[in-house]
């Protein structure tokens, strides 16, 4: 299983970016991808997952901002983010879970056991 993730940048305060995480060796709709992220000296962070039913689930800081879809046909799962904030700024890691990860988990990155390598996000002020 690997997972490749890209899309990240350089942006204004305000600005959008796409982030893609192309998997393989897996069927997706059979497991939850997840989107975490890390900004220099701080922990790793939940920011959205895509459950393998479609059902998605997001973190309190980018709810209304960021939204996860997935392609089953191109194996892919995006992360479309607007409005975006300096706080953003941090490498994005994408992750598949064991696909029998219950719903309370799902936040919790030992949940996954697949990474991808990160995307770094930089957001100027």
């Amino acid at each position: 299983v690997q997972l490749q993730a890209s899309g990240g940048g350089l942006v204004q305060t305000g600005g959008s970016l796409r982030l893609s995480c192309v998997h393989s060796g897996r069927t997706l709709s059979r497991y939850g991808t997840g989107w975490f992220r890390q900004a220099p000296g701080k922990e790793r962070e939940f920011v959205a997952a895509i459950r393998g039913n479609g059902a998605t689930i997001y973190g309190d800081s980018v709810k209304g901002r960021f939204t996860i879809s997935r392609d089953n046909a191109k194996n892919t799962v995006y992360l479309e983010m607007n409005s975006l904030k300096p706080e953003d700024t941090a490498v994005y890691f994408c992750a598949t879970d064991t696909g029998r990860t219950i719903l309370s988990s799902v936040r919790h990155a030992s949940a996954y056991e697949y990474w991808g390598q990160g995307t770094l996000v930089t957001v100027s002020s």
